[in-house]
């Protein structure tokens, strides 16, 4: 089982969770985090450090939500590791409550 990032990261990209990851399994992009499901631990420290909520178990995945297992797996051979913590995008509180964010999703 794995953790993935959801659409809610979309240009909040708050980096709480990858201070407390033990296995390096965060890549970032432009304007969001995904985690690499192959290097995840399923250790559950990152879930409840996201402040909007954009980390889920893939047991906890809606039907609508599955393509995120995918998403979180192609991005994360594309994007470097991140871990270390750094600051959010100037923007992050103005974004974080807008829902339906995968248009702005940048690769």
């Amino acid at each position: 089982m794995t953790f993935v990032v959801n659409e809610n990261c979309i240009k909040c990209k708050y980096t709480d969770c990858v201070e407390v990851c033990p296995v390096d399994c965060f890549h970032e992009g432009p304007n969001m985090l995904v985690i690499d499901p192959d290097e995840c631990i399923d250790c559950t420290l990152c879930e409840p450090e996201c402040p909007v909520e954009a980390i889920k178990s893939e047991d906890d995945l809606t039907d609508d939500e599955q393509h995120l297992l995918s998403l979180n797996a192609d991005l994360s051979r594309e994007w470097p590791v991140i871990n270390e913590m750094k600051d959010p995008p100037s923007d992050a509180d103005e974004w974080k409550d807008k829902p339906d964010k995968l248009q702005y999703l940048e690769r």
